[in-house]
């Protein structure tokens, strides 16, 4: 009977925890997730979409921040951060997109009221969140990147406090004593002497939100301590015996299940605990901390845009899973286990993506590269007029049986074998030419792949980071 009471009680705090969960769609968007490619051993990369809400629409939400005023009003992804986990599960890449850039948003679908939101060219990127759902953030996050997006978790301010308490505080560095207030009353009220201090709670909040006070005083400056952060909250967690306590382990999951809205896919507490062993799998020297570079945005200096070549530069690493601490690279991918058909036999559609991205379109790309095609033997190539939503150059195909054809279309015009991939819904083969294939009859050779500068790389064994203050922010 005792044996019998504990499994009951056990599997009733199971369902507890589960039902803590908040549940949403993954993709809101009119497009289909794009498929990751396996690498030789048929492994493929893991990307999750952390997002942190500003929603206003509890009690304890309003105490931590905003007006009645705001009670009500769609919430905004202020937060957003792209963490890859490489195929072979042996390094990790984070992007964090900073809240004021300037983005496509796709046409989005809420999924209770059934509310269409159209398309927008270029709107702020945290609107994302208020058009239907976190699914519609990762809608645009795969419009904006070509990369695929397994999962979201979304935590607003009330959860970071919770889960900031339950960790028990992580450390922060500044350099001088600082004061996150203005002359009219904004700012996150963060205030600190000089030094490493652990934040928990509310002020760890006040910290992730810091923007006056820290570096230059922009959106981006505020990206670089919420790395210090997460790097910081790593190493904490992995290095705190503590976590071995029943006790301490349960207060830590009541506050994660109950912070964390996730998608359907991680909806449980035990896919959530089989994502942690995966994640735990990537050793910390491993985890490298970006910001997608960007630049003020022309008609307005006080929002940006993404920073063309950097941008890109950076979106194409993750997406082709090339590490960005710069050890290793990746494998070709599954070899085809049906041979090609004559050239003359496959059928191939050629898409335009060179403006899908983060660059300009190069008008008459698809009909150029279609024109090679068929001068090398590819004479059922069709010139496809809709422009791709893809913006890295890639051959899709779907199904089993055409990977032998889609290799054979990219070896023939020298694209990497890691840029052909299945889609459920390719037609034929369809060869994309994106952003990093401007012109010429070959695909570039790769030349060697770094980090940008200006994505400010943090690893995660750093641990003498330390953020700049702003002038006029200190005391």
């Amino acid at each position: 009977m005792l044996l019998l009471g504990t499994a009951a009680a056990g599997y009733l705090y199971y369902r507890h925890l589960n039902g803590n969960l908040a549940k949403a769609p993954l993709n809101l968007g009119d497009s289909p997730n794009p498929s990751a490619t396996p690498d030789a051993a048929g492994r493929t990369p893991l990307n999750i979409l952390l997002i942190g809400s500003d929603s206003r629409n509890t009690a304890d939400d309003l105490e931590l921040g905003g007006s009645k005023g705001d009670v009500g009003r769609p919430p905004l992804a202020d937060v957003q951060m792209l963490l890859h986990v490489s195929a072979d599960r042996n390094d990790m890449s984070v992007i964090s997109l900073p809240r004021d850039t300037m983005v496509p948003i796709p046409r989005c679908t809420d999924p209770v009221t059934k509310k269409v939101y159209p398309e927008l060219s270029l709107a702020m990127a945290n609107e994302s969140l208020g058009r239907g759902g976190p699914g519609c953030t990762v809608a645009t996050w795969m419009r904006l990147t070509g990369i695929p997006v397994d999962h979201f978790m979304m935590v607003d301010f009330s959860g970071v406090v919770a889960m900031a308490d339950a960790i028990g505080g992580v450390p922060v560095c500044v350099r001088q004593n600082v004061y996150s207030h203005t002359a009219d009353g904004h700012g996150s009220g963060l205030r600190l002497r000089a030094g490493t201090h652990p934040v928990k709670g509310r002020q760890a909040l006040q910290w992730l939100r810091t923007r006056y006070g820290f570096e230059d005083g922009s959106d981006v400056g505020r990206t670089h301590a919420q790395h210090m952060y997460m790097n910081s909250m790593v190493r904490q967690l992995r290095a705190d015996a503590t976590l071995g306590n029943p006790a301490e382990m349960r207060r830590l999951a009541e506050a994660a299940t109950s912070a964390l809205t996730v998608d359907e896919g991680l909806g449980t507490v035990k896919k959530l605990y089989d994502l942690s062993m995966e994640l735990q799998k990537v050793p910390t020297e491993r985890i490298t901390m970006t910001t997608l570079p960007t630049t003020p945005w022309s008609q307005d200096r006080d929002r940006l845009v993404p920073a063309a070549d950097d941008a890109d530069k950076l979106v194409s690493m993750v997406r082709d899973d090339v590490p960005l601490d710069g050890r290793g690279t990746k494998d070709p991918g599954p070899k085809a286990t049906d041979p090609a058909a004559p050239p003359a036999e496959i059928t191939v559609r050629v898409e335009n993506g060179t403006g899908a991205g983060l660059e300009s379109l190069a008008p008459e790309r698809a009909g150029a590269v279609a024109g090679i095609l068929r001068d090398h033997g590819f004479t059922h190539t069709i010139e496809e007029k809709t422009a791709a939503a893809e913006p890295g150059t890639s051959v899709l195909y779907s199904g089993t049986m055409l990977r032998g054809d889609a290799l054979a279309v990219a070896e023939e015009l020298n694209i990497p074998a890691a840029r052909v991939r299945a889609v459920d819904d390719a037609r034929d083969i369809t060869l994309v030419v994106g952003a990093d294939w401007p012109s010429g009859d070959r695909f570039p050779e790769p030349a060697k792949r770094e980090v940008p500068k200006s994505a400010a790389v943090l690893g995660g064994d750093r641990t003498d980071a330390c953020m700049k203050i702003q002038e006029g922010f200190t005391w």
